[in-house]
């Protein structure tokens, strides 16, 4: 089974909720980030933590381990800590396979602010991690144009990068 992720930006917490969850909570009755035109990427094998991580650290030129983590959104991490027991008649929303991340603002910046000079090695040296294979540089570089794109709009209209995880 693969995982895919969306990432997409939204104005707030709220918005990027009702886009990647729905109003019902159910993920898979529809299709909200498309209904809603949202600007989004959906791709296989760039998870937001490590592969997405190491790209934000070479455009920040700073180390991976001082990269700060995306913060998690939904399952509502206060109403529903990680391994808790739904009540009875209750699913808990960790077994829906979808979880919504919100990637740090200084994650946002620090794409939005690649030069054009600085893509081709930034994707070469995104190519080059062992957590994911690129198809070849060309799809490295082309996936790094599309973050900086998508973080530059993100920025330009006051909004948040979100990463919606479907196992």
């Amino acid at each position: 089974m693969s995982t895919l992720y969306d990432y997409f930006w939204a104005a707030d917490r709220a918005t990027a909720v009702d886009w990647a969850v729905g109003p019902d909570g159910d993920w898979r009755s529809g299709g909200s980030l498309e209904e809603a035109c949202a600007d989004r990427l959906e791709v296989k094998g760039l998870d937001p933590n490590v592969v997405l991580g190491k790209l934000v650290s070479f455009a920040a030129g700073i180390p991976f381990g001082s990269v700060v983590d995306p913060e998690l959104v939904w399952p509502d991490p206060v109403e529903w800590p990680y391994g808790r027991q739904a009540p009875p008649g209750t699913a808990s929303p960790w077994e829906s396979g979808l979880i919504l991340q919100e990637l740090p603002e200084s994650w946002r910046d620090a794409l939005a602010g690649v030069v054009e000079d600085a893509v081709p090695m930034l994707a070469l040296q995104w190519w080059d991690i062992e957590e994911t294979r690129f198809a070849d540089y060309l799809h490295a570089e082309e996936s790094v144009r599309t973050f900086v794109g998508m973080a530059r709009r993100a920025r330009s209209a006051g909004a948040r990068l979100y990463c919606s995880c479907y196992v």
